[in-house]
């Protein structure tokens, strides 16, 4: 059984943001596009091989693909190795079938909940918010894909509307902070209704940047950033995510890891141990699947 450690290596990381993908299945894949330094097979062995010695013991993947069968690939793909310990499927609420779909899907022990780009086009009509109703009362959890002022402000509108669901919005740090008054106000004062929101979670995650013609790995490059997300939502309410392997283009695991491990870790153990899993269990309550997972999720 695992027992708790204090801040840095020993304390044990669940990335809730990963992609699988297998272009040499006989069908492709929608996405990465061919050509792309993501265009290549990254299954459960290349995850482990990428975080050996980092003190990576689980992950949740994330769907990009909009076929509807690929929500059953990744589920199959993830129950055959206990590294993986959740699966957000790709399902759009307000769409043909979706209750159908989500009651298939939502069998499967691993499915934690859904990420859809549609919905957000028009997330507040009816359809939309009667399936979310559905859909939270499932205990399911919604990503929110779309980094958007217009999405945030659906959003707060939406838990307005379905007050039990369960949000993470996915890769905050990549929002370009307005820097214009009036859109610095607007953002201020949406961010500000979503952090009084218990039930909104943030992944920190996507946040090396690309500055001329570098990526800067220096922790205190980022520190403003961070400090803006953490002052505002808490440490309880904040993921960690790598975003691995689209995250590749700017920095290997380790590289993208260092970065959030240093500023963590400087707030001390518990902080630390909420970030990197902790707050997971929360936002999706995961199933642990090996003694290597800390003892707290389902």
């Amino acid at each position: 059984m695992w027992h708790a450690a204090g801040a840095g290596p020993g304390v044990p990381i669940i990335d809730t943001h990963v992609h699988l993908f297998d272009p040499e299945r006989p069908q492709g894949v929608p996405w990465p596009a061919k050509g792309t330094v993501m265009y290549r097979t990254t299954l459960p062995p290349l995850l482990r091989q990428v975080t050996q010695g980092l003190g990576v013991v689980g992950a949740v993947a994330v769907e990009c693909s909009p076929w509807l069968e690929d929500n059953q690939w990744l589920l199959e793909v993830a129950d055959s190795d206990p590294i993986m310990v959740g699966v957000v499927g790709n399902l759009e609420p307000g769409g043909a079938d979706f209750r159908k779909h989500l009651e298939r899907f939502g069998r499967h022990r691993l499915f934690r909940g859904l990420r859809n780009g549609a919905m957000w086009k028009d997330p507040l009509r009816a359809g939309v918010v009667e399936d979310l109703k559905a859909f939270a009362e499932g205990g399911f959890t919604l990503d929110m894909a779309s980094l958007r002022l217009d999405s945030f402000e659906a959003l707060v509108r939406l838990t307005e509307r379905v007050p039990s669901l369960r949000v993470v919005i996915d890769h905050l740090p990549a929002f370009p902070v307005p820097q214009e008054a009036v859109e610095r106000a607007r953002y201020e004062a949406i961010m500000k209704e979503l952090a009084a929101r218990p039930q909104v979670f943030v992944k920190v995650s996507a946040v090396l940047r690309q500055v001329g013609d570098r990526v800067p790995y220096e922790p205190a490059f980022y520190r403003d950033r961070l400090d803006e997300i953490f002052d505002r939502f808490g440490a309880d309410r904040l993921l960690y995510g790598s975003d691995w392997p689209n995250s590749e283009p700017r920095g290997n695991y380790r590289q993208v890891l260092a970065v959030v491990r240093d500023y963590f870790t400087r707030k001390g153990g518990e902080v630390a141990e909420q970030y990197f899993w902790r707050n997971s269990v929360k936002a999706y309550r995961w199933i642990r699947r090996d003694e290597s997972q800390p003892v707290g999720a389902a």
